[in-house]
């Protein structure tokens, strides 16, 4: 197991850190074991804590707080693939190099300059046609040909077998030793700069061995820059060769270096090497190296694009999941996600209840994203947006000449979600006639098209949500008992705000970097006098109204922390008293004001003696407004007095 971070953005990009056996821990002071030197870096920001194979994040009460996936948070077990943001760096965390086999042997790059009088150089128009310099061709005989052919076929099938570099490298060079009599060898790949390797594997014919191999610059140079293939039986007699320690010390006799072409384009060499007097490379060595070669090119590029695209595929399935995510993890939220994680694999029909706002959509894209259907579309529609008309065309569609203006046939969400899901939102507000035709699709699974004939089956499950009362709505006959029924087989309610306060920050937090990133500014935090009010309002419009309040915040604010001045004006009218261990200096131009709403409207409930519509009208309010300020300011007690 090797644990690490991959930084993957930030000043840091690109370098790799490994996990402790024990405790990681990552701030701003150079005593960390992963120093990220930048302001919004708390000086010991957060830490990971090994145990056995499982790794937990823990934030260290940092000012700007650690996100995972996009997502504040305290505590958090850390899965394959999490995204870790402190600051301005975003780290990757890998658990393991899943499927790479036994780390490969060091390989050093010796820069040392040589050219060598007895090195053979095969160029790319030769690699059909080698000759000695005699002009003879080197006889082969049958039983060594067939043996060849045999390798290379094998080599063939292992290569294109194989997932990762590490691996179909490892595997290559072993299977050239059974051909080839080379002691050690390396494989060398690039990407668009040919001086620098970005993936380095090296093996030793003896399993044991771990000594590094050692590589000549000058000879991969040569290979990448011409793709030329080249050998030397003569190392050790060559002059030029002498001054390279490397081989010296190594007592190198014999090497082959050869290209990794696909396209016209160099990926890397095929390093071989012995030290061995008695073994000797030919023509035929190298012909039949340059054949695996071609071979192999074409499966470590297909290796490495797959790669990529399954990284880029990772990276864009994560960004999806965020913008769909909840945030929270308080106790309520917990229940809803655990619930989620039991129906999202079934088929049945779920109804979400909850107030304005909860988040009732991003709890049924959580259902359709964890179930079986999560290939296929989810289709929302708002119940309450459409006129009956249109959405009878929008649920079912309609055949050309329906109605007018029907100039041609349209499919209605119902065909195009086939095999997905259809997200009903304030399904109470459906008119009766939908309702009885919904009905039909959720018992026959099949409908007709406005002005068609022609019966349509259909495969989706229904998740409808609500924040009527429907079983009220039944009793005044504007909902169908049996369509509740047979919406309500799984019940999933979701929690208000004002219940979860343990989410407040965190989501406070979420969207502040959220919109902090749109707007291009950098906010590290919220005041303590901002958060004391975020805690104190009950947010009647839950989820939406925090997630408006932070952005108004973000937009309108001067400075890098959200201040209590930067939001609205009906959470600040909660604000605690200036006393409070959270209050301050900033607070007390907050109370006078408190407290100079409290005098006018006692004033007018005493001139209106007690009548709330008399008092709002003496105060230029709307009734509703009045009693919103009244709860907000806390003053019921004060007027019943």
């Amino acid at each position: 197991m090797n644990p690490k971070l991959i930084v993957i953005s930030g000043p840091l990009e690109g370098v790799v850190f490994t996990l402790s056996e024990d405790e990681t821990s990552i701030g701003r002071e150079v005593s960390n074991q992963i120093c990220l030197a930048n302001p919004s870096v708390s000086r010991h920001h957060c830490s990971i804590i090994r145990d056995g194979e499982q790794f937990q994040l823990n934030d260290l009460g940092s000012l700007n707080s650690t996100y995972v996936n996009g997502v504040p948070v305290k505590e958090q077990r850390l899965k394959s693939g999490d995204r870790i943001r402190v600051g301005d760096s975003l780290l990757l965390f890998l658990p393991d190099d899943e499927g790479e086999a036994q780390a490969s042997n060091q390989v050093q790059i010796d820069e040392t300059k040589v050219v060598a009088k007895n090195t053979i150089q095969l160029s790319k128009d030769d690699a059909l046609r080698f000759e000695t310099g005699e002009g003879v061709i080197t006889a082969v005989t049958p039983s060594r040909s067939a043996r060849d052919l045999n390798a290379l076929l094998q080599i063939s099938l292992a290569v294109n077998s194989a997932r990762n570099v590490e691996t179909s490298g490892k595997q290559l060079l072993s299977m050239i030793f059974e051909v080839i009599p080379a002691m050690r060898g390396a494989i060398l790949l690039v990407e668009d700069n040919p001086e620098e390797f970005v993936s380095v594997i090296g093996l030793h014919r003896a399993a044991n061995e771990s000594e590094p191999i050692h590589v000549s610059r000058t000879i991969t140079d040569r290979v990448l820059g011409e793709g030329a293939a080249i050998f030397s039986n003569d190392v050790m007699q060559d002059v030029a060769f002498s001054s390279v320690s490397s081989l010296v010390t190594d007592h190198i006799q014999a090497l082959m270096a050869v290209p990794l072409i696909v396209e016209e384009k160099t990926l890397g060499v095929i390093y071989l090497d012995t030290p061995d007097p008695a073994a000797r490379f030919d023509e035929h060595h190298l012909r039949l190296v340059r054949a695996i070669a071609a071979v192999a090119s074409v499966a470590l590029q297909n290796i490495r694009q797959v790669n990529k695209l399954e990284s880029e595929n990772r990276r864009l399935q994560a960004e999806i999941a965020i913008e769909h995510d909840m945030v929270g993890n308080s106790p309520r939220m917990r229940e809803v996600y655990k619930l989620i994680a039991r129906l999202a694999p079934t088929n049945s029909t779920v109804l979400i209840r909850g107030e304005s706002g909860t988040g009732k959509e991003l709890a049924a894209r959580a259902i359709h994203q964890n179930s079986p259907r999560a290939g296929h579309p989810f289709v929302a529609i708002n119940c309450a947006a459409l006129t009956e008309t249109l959405l009878e065309s929008e649920l079912f569609g309609h055949e050309k000449g329906a109605f007018t203006g029907a100039v041609a046939a349209k499919k209605g969400k119902l065909e195009v979600a086939q095999g997905g899901s259809v997200f009903l939102d304030e399904i109470g507000e459906m008119a009766l006639t939908l309702q009885a035709k919904l009905l039909r699709v959720l018992q026959q699974h099949e409908f007709e098209r406005v002005g068609g004939v022609r019966t349509i089956k259909t495969d989706i499950r229904l998740i409808a949500a609500t924040n009527r009362n429907l079983e009220q709505a039944i009793k005044d006959g504007g909902f169908r008992e049996d369509l509740y029924y047979r919406l309500n087989v799984i019940r999933l309610n979701m929690p208000p705000l004002r219940e979860r306060r343990e989410d407040i920050l965190p989501l406070a937090m979420y969207f502040a970097e959220k919109y902090g990133r749109q707007c291009n500014r950098q906010i590290k935090g919220i005041s303590p006098q901002a958060q004391a009010c975020l805690l104190k309002y009950d947010w009647p419009g839950n989820v939406r109204e925090i997630e408006n309040a932070i952005e108004r915040a973000v937009v309108l604010g001067s400075t890098d922390a959200i201040q209590i001045e930067d939001l609205p004006e009906a959470v600040i009218e909660t604000a605690p008293p200036s006393g409070s261990p959270s209050g301050g200096v900033a607070l007390n131009f907050y109370d006078a004001v408190k407290e100079a709403k409290k005098r006018l409207i006692l004033d007018a409930f005493d001139q209106a003696q007690g009548n709330y519509t008399d008092a709002a009208r003496l105060l230029g309010m709307h009734a509703n407004h009045l009693h919103r300020l009244i709860r907000n300011l806390d003053m019921k007690a004060e007027l019943k007095k």
